[in-house]
């Protein structure tokens, strides 16, 4: 059979593991479904002038092919019949530049095709990557990582293949097949009904084949799935495993994910394979049918049939046929865009969960009173780990919270900065519920340094003034010489121009810290929330950096978890934490004096530092 041009996708067939939900075990969807995809039709609105010039191409391309068909059945009926040279090469001269136009046309409809689904996959990823902003601490504390990154990267890749491969390559196929069905029918009715008689057959083979690969695709992305969020776990925790020499169990381990994530892949193409074999075969087996039944009908009417027509027509039926083998490629790849558009688009419907109410009005300046009144809090509500916490701090007060690893510190500093509402009670300050104050409002007027002191990559000058972003460099300066530590990094090679790298990993663990105390410091805050925050400094930095706290806390509130002897001793209220109750309350002298949980605490911690 004659080969003629034909549609081609520009998919990389690499890009078809697809990745599940963040539930495993949840009911799947159908894999093609509607709703889905007039949703992503919708993303192609801000762009309709590309659309629509797309789909204008796909038009004129699903004429096209069946004209090179018809062309080629005309000139073998009328010049070659005839015997006319000039008219067979006028004939070829046409349908040459026929072909040249079919090119032109396939070029920029894949162009259109690469660009529209360029700016569908910018405007997701845009959409995402806002969503995630605006989601709660919760969120990702109950989500894995490399979850999360799936859907930004490789469920939008899938997406990207179903708008510009699978949907307007099928149309072309879907126009191309209607337009030879057309062609037959005029050339031969009777042939056209037997080709028809293909349908049931057909639909009977993807109705079986589409079951089995629905459930292949769905263990392939599962399997990927544990495959990523396995590595983006490993990765992150690459310093534990070296440091317990954990390297060849997880090796392990993460050999046996892959091997069973290649047994689903082995077990999904050998599916695919088979499907298009078969629908291969029951083509070829259609085509040696309509040779039998029109070869007769040329025999047995002695012309009244003429060859030229049954040649057209078979051009037509390979035309017609073609497309089926291409559409279950198609479809193949339909399943992975749908369950990726399924995923990007639950993650974009996720509710946040709203830690500000509706009728939530901004903070106006504070002065750093703080109330806890009959507080209880569970990350998970049947779970409490803060149980009926109250006490007030007024404003310029030191507090030191106070307790073993676990009791509840840190909960108490995530509710008072708003990042969780409290399971009942209430938390206030200067009198305003933070349930009626908005979060920004609150937050930019608290100061915060969590344990880990996080950098972003960019300058150093950049991470200092993150929460004050029109501050200036002198600005900057003047706060880490107040700090006491301006000399640290004075002498860095490109002074607050060096760059931090990943997480920081330029500078010592020192400089870190105190990069993350200049940009607390740098907004001025009412309200300073230090989460063991001189933890990983080493004596000599904590002694420049109590002078400088001590200054730069005077007249502010300040939550400190800290484990150092200096913070708890001189703070103004410490708070006795255990198992998410307030056991003791009172300044250091006082609760020395009481000789209960805090003394213990304190003699057992002076005694190891001692």
């Amino acid at each position: 059979m004659i080969t003629l041009p034909a549609e081609r996708s520009t998919s990389n067939a690499g890009l078809l593991a697809a990745r599940p939900r963040d539930d495993d075990h949840e009911v799947h969807t159908r894999p093609l479904d509607l709703r889905l995809i007039a949703r992503l039709c919708r993303y192609t609105q801000p762009h309709a002038w590309t659309r629509n010039w797309l789909l204008a191409l796909v038009i004129i391309r699903s004429i096209q092919l069946p004209a090179l068909s018809w062309m080629i059945a005309a000139i073998i009926r009328g010049p070659i019949n005839a015997g006319s040279l000039s008219g067979t090469l006028w004939g070829a001269a046409e349908f040459v530049a026929l072909a040249f136009s079919t090119q032109i046309c396939m070029h920029f409809r894949q162009r259109l095709a690469m660009e529209l689904g360029e700016c569908v996959v910018h405007d997701l990823r845009r959409d995402l990557f806002v969503q995630l902003q605006s989601m709660p601490m919760s969120y990702f504390h109950r989500t894995r990582l490399g979850r999360i990154i799936s859907r930004m990267t490789s469920d939008v890749e899938h997406v990207r293949m179903g708008v510009q491969d699978v949907l307007f390559v099928s149309l072309v196929q879907f126009g191309q097949m209607f337009v030879a069905a057309a062609c037959m029918l005029w050339h031969d009715a009777f042939l056209f009904l037997l080709v028809l008689l293909l349908a049931p057959m057909l639909w009977r083979l993807g109705s079986v084949f589409n079951r089995r690969l629905s459930q292949s695709h769905r263990e392939v992305q599962e399997s990927f799935s544990r495959v990523t969020a396995t590595l983006a776990e490993s990765v992150a925790g690459i310093g534990v495993t070296q440091a317990f020499v954990r390297q060849e169990t997880n090796a392990r381990m993460f050999s046996e994910l892959v091997a069973d994530h290649a047994r689903y892949n082995f077990r999904l193409t050998r599916t695919q394979a088979m499907f298009q074999q078969l629908l291969d075969l029951n083509n070829q087996a259609f085509i040696a049918l309509l040779l039998l039944v029109g070869g007769y009908q040329v025999l047995s009417t002695h012309g009244a049939v003429d060859v030229g027509s049954l040649v057209g027509f078979f051009f037509m039926a390979g035309l017609f046929f073609a497309p089926i083998t291409g559409l279950g490629t198609q479809y193949h790849h339909a399943l992975t865009a749908m369950a990726g558009a399924e995923r990007v688009f639950a993650m974009l419907d996720t509710p946040a969960e709203r830690v500000d109410s509706p009728d939530a009005r901004p903070l106006p300046p504070i002065r750093g009173r703080v109330e806890f009144r009959h507080v209880d809090f569970g990350y998970h509500p049947e779970r409490l780990v803060l149980r009926d916490i109250d006490f007030r701090v007024e404003p310029g007060q030191t507090v030191a919270l106070v307790g073993h690893t676990g009791g509840g510190k840190s909960s108490i500093l995530n509710l008072l900065v708003k990042f969780y509402r409290p399971t009942s009670g209430a938390v206030l300050v200067d009198g305003h519920d933070l349930a009626h104050v908005t979060s920004e409002s609150l937050r930019k007027q608290i100061g915060l340094v969590w344990q880990q002191n996080f950098l972003f990559s960019g300058s150093l000058l950049d991470n200092i003034r993150l929460g004050r972003p029109e501050a200036s460099a002198g600005d900057v300066r003047d706060v880490l010489r107040r700090l006491g530590c301006w000399d640290l990094f004075e002498s860095l090679p490109a002074g607050l121009a060096t760059e931090v790298g990943e997480r920081g990993g330029r500078l010592s663990l020192g400089q870190r810290q105190l990069a993350c105390f200049a940009r607390a410091m740098l907004t001025d805050p009412a309200i300073v929330l230090l989460d063991e925050a001189t933890a990983s400094v080493d004596p000599t930095t904590e002694a420049r950096l109590q002078a400088a706290l001590a200054a730069l806390l005077r007249g502010r509130t300040s939550f400190v978890v800290a484990h150092r002897l200096s913070t708890i001793r001189h703070a103004d209220l410490a708070l006795v934490i255990d198992h998410g109750r307030i056991v003791e309350t009172g300044d250091h002298r006082s609760l020395m004096a009481l000789g209960g949980v805090y003394a213990k605490l304190y003699h057992r911690f002076a005694h190891a530092v001692g």
